[in-house]
Order: structure tokens, then C-alpha cells, then sequence
């Protein structure tokens, strides 16, 4: 199942055909993403971005005509780690394991290598072409979370499941991104109380419980 998000894409100057253009492009996306999680919006440049992946300004240009497109592109792949470890909970319903663990772990791994990314990503001005993608994000978000919690009841409840989607998504998002602001992602007693407050709103979702 795809996991990348549609909707038009800010035209980048020139697009990667080949292997090595594709690896440059991911250098500098990479990069990108480092830079803006540790500036912020208001400290990030396109020369600091080449520095840190290591190659021209020339050529982060051929790729990136400006700040703001990189940064689509960093969005939407901050978007597709998402949803691919959101698709991996949803992918192991009904094994014997907590599916609520998996989803806690999932979403403390995504956060957890640049947990200022997000938080930057949110002071970004998000012009027309771009809201389109994180319209569609958002969509596929609860839908995925819509999927998770009907399998955690063992039955699909339509309204039910939405409001209880929303109520998760908003609670594991508040919990992972506090205690990446205060550097306290990595600790176990984030992921122990996170798990334990889930179970305690769905129920443990175990097999055979």
C-alpha cells in the first residue's frame, strides 16, 4: 500500500532521474531537515543547508529554487514516516502483541531523531499549493488511526471510532512532542505512561485477554 501523500508538489527547478541525482536530492533534504530542526524557521538558510549536506549552493540550487519549496519537501516526508508507522500498527492487527505499544513505539522513533523538526514545521508559512498535502495528511492520518482503533475493539463503531481517533492522535501528539521539548522523548517512563493511558481509553487490546 502507497504511503506518500498526494496533491501538487511545489515544482522543484529540475527533477532527479538518476540514482546519484536522487542521492543528492536526499542529502539535501536530509540536511534541510536537520537545519530547520535546530534553527527554526526564522534561522533557516539554503547556504547553511548546502554546508551541512556538503555540497554547493549551485547545486542545492538546480534542485530547490528556494526555501520554501525544500521545505515541502521536507514536510512531506516528515508526512510519509508518519503514516508508515502508523501503517505498520495496521498491518500487525490481530497479532498476539499490544498493537497500542507498536503505536506508541512507532510514533517515539519518528519524533525521536529530530524531535524539534515538527515543532518548526509548524511556524512555516504554508502557502495554497502546499495546504493540499497536509489536507490529505490529515485524512489518511485518522483514517489509519480510524483503523487502529477498530481494531483494538474488535469491531468497526463508525462515529465512535472517529471521535476515539481524535482523541488518541491529539493525545499521543501532545505527549511525544512535550517531552521532545524538553528532552525527554527517549526516557521509559514517557512510553510506559503514554501505553498505559491508551489502554486505559481502548481497553487492553491484547489477544486473548
Amino acid at each position: 500500500m502507497s504511503i506518500r501523500i498526494s496533491g501538487p508538489r511545489l515544482a522543484m527547478r529540475k527533477a532527479p532521474r538518476q540514482a546519484r541525482s536522487r542521492a543528492t536530492v536526499d542529502v539535501i533534504v536530509e540536511a534541510g531537515a536537520r537545519v530547520l530542526g535546530a534553527r527554526g524557521w526564522g534561522g533557516f538558510t539554503t547556504s547553511e543547508v548546502a554546508g551541512v549536506a556538503g555540497v554547493s549552493i549551485g547545486s542545492l540550487y538546480q534542485y530547490f529554487p528556494n526555501k520554501i519549496v525544500l521545505v515541502d519537501a521536507i514536510r512531506r516526508r516528515h508526512f510519509d514516516e508518519v503514516l508508515a508507522a502508523l501503517q505498520r500498527v495496521c498491518d500487525g492487527l490481530g497479532r498476539p502483541e499490544c498493537p497500542l505499544e507498536r503505536l506508541v513505539d512507532g510514533m517515539i522513533a519518528v519524533h525521536g531523531g529530530c524531535p524539534a523538526l515538527h515543532r518548526a514545521l509548524l511556524d512555516v508559512p504554508v502557502p495554497d499549493e502546499m495546504r493540499a498535502a497536509g489536507d490529505a495528511f490529515q485524512a489518511e492520518y485518522l483514517r489509519r488511526y480510524r483503523a487502529i482503533v477498530a481494531g483494538c475493539r474488535g469491531v468497526a463503531r463508525d462515529e465512535d471510532d472517529e471521535l476515539a481517533a481524535q482523541t488518541i492522535s491529539s493525545a499521543i501528539e501532545g505527549v511525544v512532542h512535550n517531552a521532545a521539548r524538553r528532552g525527554r522523548l527517549a526516557e521509559a517512563g514517557v512510553r510506559r505512561e503514554l501505553v498505559r493511558l491508551l489502554r486505559a481509553y481502548l481497553g487492553d487490546c491484547r489477544e486473548g485477554r
